[in-house]
C-alpha cells in the first residue's frame, strides 16, 4: 500500500523535531554574577549540540521576552533596574539555564599601613590596597593626588606599595582598583580608597647624664646620646647651648623655643655616642645637646633634649654674690647678682639657664651695671640656674635659684657648706616672719625635723647631709626644694692654697737667716778668744777630711767654708 504524501511529511518532520529539541543553550556572564553599579556586563548564549546553525536567539528577563536577537547581550552602565533572572534560547534549542544578575554598589578598596606607629625619615612603610573576597583586580596608586605612573605598569601592578622618605613632612596616599571587560573593551574602576596620611618625622635623639647633673670638680660624668627605636649605625655630635652670637646654630628645643648651639670640637663621633668628662672642671659647666647622623646622603636626627651639667669647684676664679643671699625668693621681690673675684670684678657676665629659654645673658632678662645684674620684679619665669662666666670660658660655681609664688620659701646657703661647719636653715613667710609657727623640715622627701619654730640647725655638716631640703607649714603650704652641697674639710680654697705656700716660703727664709746668724756669732766668739789659728785649722781640715773620705760634700757647705776661710785670711 502506498502512503499518502501527508503522512510522509509528518514522519519526516518527527525525527527532525526530535533532533532540534535536543540542542542545549548555555548562558554565561562576564565579568561575574555579582556586578557593580556602572559596570559593563556581557551575557553570552551558547547552543551546544543539535543540527544546523543557530541564526537567531531569544532573550528573556524574569520570563519576559526582550527585544534582542543576537548571541550576546551587552548591558552598559548597569543599574539596579537591571537586576533579575536572565535566560536565552536559540531558534533550534531548549531554554537555557537561568543567570541571576545582582547589582551592588561600586566597591571601595581598604588601605592598611604597617607600621602604624611613629614613622621616621629613612624608614620603610608598607601600604596594602585590598578588595576582600574578590579576585581579578589590579590597583593603581596616588601620592598627594598625583598618579604614580612608574608603579602602575602592567607587570608591576600590585596591591602592595613600599614607601620611604628622607624628608620630614606629611604625604597623602590613596589607591583604586580596576578590572577589564574584554568584550566591552573597557576598564571598570572602583571608588578611591580612603586617604592615608603618613607623617614622616625626623628621628629623635635622647641625651642622658650619669651619675647626676650636679657635680663637684674632679668627679667623673658621662653624657650618652641615643637614637630612639633605631639600629646602632649612627655617629653622634655633642653641642653646648650658648647665647646668641654670629656663627652659632639656631635650633628649636623640645619646648618649641629657640636655642643656639655650638659644636664641641672634641666631642665623640663614634657609634657609642658617649662623652666622658674625667675629671670634670669648672669650665665644663653648661648645657649640652646631641644629634645623630648616618647614611649617604646624610640624614640627621632631631637635636636632643638639653641636659645641664653643673659643677661646683673648691676654688672658683670668681664668686656669684646674690642679694638677698638665698636660693629661694618670692615673686614680686627684687634680686641682685654680682660677679666678684679677689683682683678684678670686670669682664664677667651673669648668665642664666631655663628649660624654656636655654642660656641667656643678663642683658636679655635683667639690668646690667658692670658685672652686676639687677632684677626689679621677680616672676616664676626667673627660676633657673645662674652663674658667672668670662669671655675665656671660666666659670663660677652655679647657683639654682627658685622664684616661688606661694607663701613659704626655704632660706639656705647659696654656696656649698664646708664639712664640719654648722648649717642653718630657715622657713620664711611672705609679708611676715613669725617665730612661733610650727613647721616640718624635709630632706629628700623624708621628715628630718618636725614641729620647729621655723629653724633647723645641723651643728657639724658631713657629706651625708647633702641632699634636697624643703620646709612645710600645715596651713601656709610648703617651700620648693633646694639642694645643699657639702665640700670636704680637707679642701683648701684658692686663697688658702696661696697663703700656705707663702707661709712655708717665709718659714724657710727665717730658718736660713737663723743658721747664718748662729755661724757668724760662733765665729765672733772664737775670734775674741784668740783661737783663730786653731779654728782656721779645724775649719780647713774638716772639709779636707770629708772630701778624702766621701768626696760628697754639698755645694752649700762649700760656699760657707769658702766665705769663712777668706774672711779669716
Amino acid at each position: 500500500m502506498k502512503l499518502s504524501p501527508l503522512p510522509v511529511m509528518l514522519l519526516s518532520l518527527i525525527p527532525v523535531a526530535h533532533v532540534q529539541g535536543s540542542a542545549k543553550a548555555v548562558l554565561s556572564i562576564k565579568p561575574d554574577t555579582l556586578v557593580f553599579s556602572g559596570e559593563h556586563v556581557t551575557l553570552s548564549c551558547d547552543v551546544q549540540g543539535g543540527a544546523g546553525a543557530q541564526t537567531t536567539y531569544s532573550w528573556y528577563k524574569n520570563n519576559t521576552k526582550l527585544i534582542k536577537i543576537g548571541r550576546d547581550l551587552l548591558i552598559t552602565g548597569i543599574g539596579y533596574s537591571d537586576n533579575g533572572s536572565y535566560t536565552c534560547r536559540g531558534n533550534y534549542s531548549e531554554l537555557s539555564n537561568a543567570v541571576v544578575v545582582i547589582v551592588s554598589d561600586k566597591p571601595k578598596p581598604t588601605m592598611r599601613v604597617n607600621p602604624q606607629s611613629s614613622v621616621y625619615t629613612g624608614d620603610t612603610v608598607t601600604l596594602s590596597c585590598e578588595l576582600q573576597h574578590m579576585t581579578g583586580w589590579e590597583f593603581k596608586w596616588y601620592k598627594n593626588k598625583q598618579y604614580l605612573q612608574h608603579l602602575n605598569t602592567k607587570h608591576e601592578s600590585t596591591n602592595i606599595l613600599h614607601v620611604t622618605d628622607n624628608n620630614a613632612g606629611e604625604t597623602v596616599y590613596e589607591c583604586i582598583g580596576n578590572r577589564s571587560n574584554t568584550l566591552a573593551r573597557t576598564l571598570y574602576y572602583t571608588e578611591h580608597s580612603d586617604q592615608v596620611r603618613i607623617i614622616f618625622k625626623e628621628r629623635p635623639s635622647v641625651l642622658s647624664v650619669s651619675p647626676q647633673n650636679w657635680l663637684t670638680e674632679g668627679d667623673s660624668v658621662t653624657l650618652s646620646c641615643e637614637v630612639t627605636n633605631s639600629s646602632t649605625d649612627w655617629t653622634f655630635s655633642l653641642y653646648t647651648v650658648v647665647p646668641f652670637r654670629d656663627g652659632v646654630t639656631q635650633i628649636n628645643n623640645t619646648h618649641n623655643s629657640i636655642m643656639y648651639v655650638e659644636l664641641l670640637s672634641d666631642s665623640s663621633r663614634g657609634s657609642g655616642g658617649s662623652y666622658t668628662l674625667s675629671p670634670s672642671a669648672l669650665h665644663h659647666t653648661g648645657v649640652y645637646v646631641c644629634r645623630g647622623e648616618r647614611g649617604e646622603p646624610v640624614r640627621y636626627t632631631l637635636y636632643s633634649n638639653p641636659q645641664p651639667v653643673w659643677i661646683s669647684g673648691e676654688s672658683p676664679p670668681v664668686s656669684l654674690i646674690i642679694s638677698p643671699s638665698r636660693t629661694q625668693h618670692f615673686t614680686r621681690d627684687s634680686l641682685s647678682l654680682s660677679c666678684e673675684d679677689q683682683s678684678n670684678s670686670t669682664g664677667w657676665t651673669v648668665r642664666r639657664y631655663t628649660d624654656s629659654e636655654g642660656v641667656l645673658d643678663c642683658s636679655q632678662w635683667g639690668s646690667v651695671t658692670g658685672s652686676t645684674c639687677n632684677i626689679s620684679f621677680l616672676s616664676t619665669s626667673y627660676t633657673g640656674v645662674y652663674w658667672c662666666e668670662s669671655k675665656s670660658g671660666e666659670n663660677s660655681n652655679p647657683v639654682n635659684i627658685t622664684v616661688h609664688e606661694g607663701e613659704v620659701i626655704l632660706e639656705s646657703p647659696v654656696h656649698p657648706v664646708t664639712e664640719g661647719h654648722p648649717l642653718t636653715l630657715h622657713c620664711l613667710y611672705r609679708n611676715t616672719n613669725p617665730s612661733n609657727l610650727q613647721v616640718d623640715f624635709y630632706k629628700d622627701g623624708s621628715v628630718v625635723q618636725n614641729q620647729t619654730t621655723g629653724e633647723m640647725i645641723i651643728h657639724k655638716v658631713s657629706k651625708s647631709d647633702e641632699g634636697f631640703y624643703h620646709c612645710k607649714h600645715p596651713e601656709r603650704g610648703e617651700s620648693p626644694k633646694s639642694r645643699i652641697s657639702v665640700r670636704r674639710s680637707g679642701s683648701l680654697s684658692k686663697g688658702e692654697t696661696v697663703g700656705v705656700a707663702v707661709g712655708l716660703s717665709l718659714v724657710f727664709l727665717v730658718i736660713v737667716l737663723l743658721i747664718l746668724m748662729v755661724l757668724l756669732w760662733y765665729y765672733k766668739i772664737n775670734k775674741d778668744a784668740g783661737l783663730n789659728d786653731v779654728m782656721y785649722a779645724e775649719i780647713q781640715l774638716k772639709p779636707m777630711e770629708q772630701e778624702k773620705r766621701t768626696q760628697e760634700k754639698s755645694s752649700a757647705c762649700d760656699t760657707v767654708y769658702s766665705e769663712l776661710h777668706l774672711s779669716m785670711k
